[in-house]
């Protein structure tokens, strides 16, 4: 099974942004906080900031680091980049998400499937 499946938009996405920011890769994390316990934690790193137990997920023309702490809890989940007409934004689609928050930004996990 694949840690991450990207749809098109978001690899597009991820290219533009490594382009525009001069960055080697968008890396994509796991923090504890927020109301629901959890929250996305987006960012960028350079070659010489990856772990050898980073997962890095390279296309053409970009690159998406996940955190090596974050692997169990991202696995299996869609990555796609929403563009409407209020904003723009990444969304993730988990089987391993409970629930989220009325923001959007912070979800709880089920822990029974981040475990199992």
């Amino acid at each position: 099974m694949a840690i991450l499946t990207l749809t098109d938009s978001a690899e597009q996405k991820i290219k533009d942004l490594c382009s525009q920011n001069n960055k080697y890769a968008v890396k994509l994390g796991i923090k504890g906080g927020g109301c629901a316990g959890f929250s996305y934690d987006w960012g960028f790193a350079e070659k010489n900031e990856i772990d050898k137990r980073d997962e890095l997920i390279e296309f053409t023309g970009g690159k998406l680091l996940i955190d090596s702490t974050s692997i169990m809890f991202l696995l299996g989940s869609e990555l796609n980049f929403v563009s409407e007409v209020w904003g723009s934004y990444f969304d993730i689609t988990s089987p391993k998400v409970k629930s989220s928050c009325g923001c959007g930004e912070s979800i709880t996990f089920d822990m029974d499937k981040v475990n199992g």
